[in-house]
């Protein structure tokens, strides 16, 4: 009779805080295939640098609910714009495409429809056209700038 039990692996995050995860869910996590093989893991322990023990949690929420069929009552409205960027970029470093999609949908309903000034603050982005530039480019591409003006809630 095959072992039925697969052998949990070991992740640390940045925070320091061990997570013991079921293989399925690393499976996810295409960063980490050259760190684990069908003998098992290559570390005792795999860090995770860029990657905190609430991101953890979160993705293994999504995880389960995407296990269960469920993945539409996974959110991240609770998370403020830097959270949500933060664990983009976690996600990102662990190259898990369902997450990372799921994510950056969450971002792009954010900026839909605002104004670019809330555009270029959300990511960071320096205006470096002058006045009179922007608006040139304004008045050409009129027709981009219908419905985008709405400046963020404070």
């Amino acid at each position: 009779m095959e072992n039925l039990i697969e052998k949990l692996i070991t992740l640390k995050t940045c925070d320091d805080v061990v997570f013991e995860i079921e293989p399925p869910l690393v499976k996810n996590m295409k960063a980490l295939h050259p760190l684990v093989d069908e003998d098992g893991v290559k570390l005792s322990v795999i860090p995770l640098p860029n990657v905190s023990s609430n991101h953890m949690t979160m993705i293994m929420e999504y995880h389960r609910l995407s296990d269960d069929g469920k993945v539409k009552e996974f959110s991240v409205e609770k998370l403020d714009n830097e959270e949500l960027k933060d664990f983009l970029l976690a996600v990102h470093y662990l190259n898990m495409e369902a997450l990372f999609e799921f994510l950056t949908q969450a971002v792009a309903d954010r900026i839909e429809n605002r104004s670019v000034r809330y555009v270029r603050e959300y990511f960071g982005i320096e205006n470096d056209f002058t006045p009179e530039e922007e608006a040139a480019v304004r008045e050409k591409n009129a027709w981009s700038f219908i419905g985008k003006d709405i400046e963020p809630e404070e």
